[in-house]
């Protein structure tokens, strides 16, 4: 399937996408307590459906572009990105210094997996 975009924007896009979703998921319900659980259940499974019809593409448009350990690497990073906005913003719950110093922690992580010897020089897969 040829892409007009580069492999990269588009997996990073449509990872970002998925991890609204999923992060809605996952933690939406928690400013409903009221609601049963099996309601939320339900609810949250219909709401990943769509986190899986991004992600799964976006898996399968960057490997080759990206090994899956990075793709893992860069799904993570979106994924913690994502929840500290949701979790100011939605739940309404600060982000405090040692979630910040935790998670700079794990994005450091990420830049070890990046600037891995050999990781830099891999050649774009063809599309």
């Amino acid at each position: 399937m040829p892409f007009s975009l580069p492999v990269p924007l588009v997996t990073i896009g449509l990872l970002t996408a998925s991890n609204l979703f999923m992060t809605f998921a996952w933690y939406g319900h928690l400013k409903f307590k009221a609601a049963p659980l099996v309601i939320v259940i339900l609810v949250a499974w219909g709401i990943a459906f769509f986190e899986y019809v991004l992600q799964v593409p976006a898996n399968r448009i960057g490997h080759g572009r990206f090994s899956a350990a990075e793709l893992k690497t860069i799904q993570e990073v979106i994924s913690l990105t994502i929840f500290c906005a949701f979790s100011a913003l939605w739940l309404g719950e600060p982000i405090r210094p040692a979630h910040i110093l935790g998670f700079s922690l794990i994005a450091l992580g990420a830049g070890v997996i990046f600037l891995a010897p050999g990781a830099i020089d891999r050649a774009p897969a063809s599309p």
